[in-house]
């Protein structure tokens, strides 16, 4: 069973999952992976935040990066956002990620920094 989920938004972010989970492998740590726009698929994406058995999900998105906000609305587990790079640089994605309202955190790492999102969620589990 995977204790971390790694979501994100698109296909085209691939490179960006990849720093993610080579941590992850490196330190022989299972994870979920999945593909899922809050906004191509807001009811899939509902249905697997709900129901994923895991402890901290990290959202890698880009653009106006709703992925983890909307992931960090639908559960009390931690919610590790991922910015990725666009058109901006990435600003868009970091400014969306850090300005979430109150009540609804997300810890954001650096514009496509995964790799440091895997090595807070080991962290927030206290994984050495």
């Amino acid at each position: 069973m995977a204790d971390i989920a790694i979501i994100s938004g698109s296909a085209s972010d691939q490179k960006i999952v990849d720093k993610a989970k080579a941590v992850l492998d490196e330190k022989g740590v299972p994870y979920e992976y999945r593909i899922i726009s809050a906004h191509r698929n807001p009811d899939e994406l509902d249905e697997y935040v709900k129901t994923a058995q895991v402890k901290v999900f990290i959202c890698i998105a880009g653009l106006s990066a709703a992925l983890p906000g909307v992931v960090a609305s639908k559960t009390d587990k931690p919610v590790i956002g991922v910015p990725v790079s666009s058109a901006l640089g990435g600003l868009d994605a970091l400014l969306s990620i850090v300005q979430m309202p109150k009540g609804v955190p997300v810890a954001c790492v650096g514009i496509d920094n995964a790799a440091n999102a895997a090595h807070l969620a080991l962290r927030i589990l206290n994984i050495k």
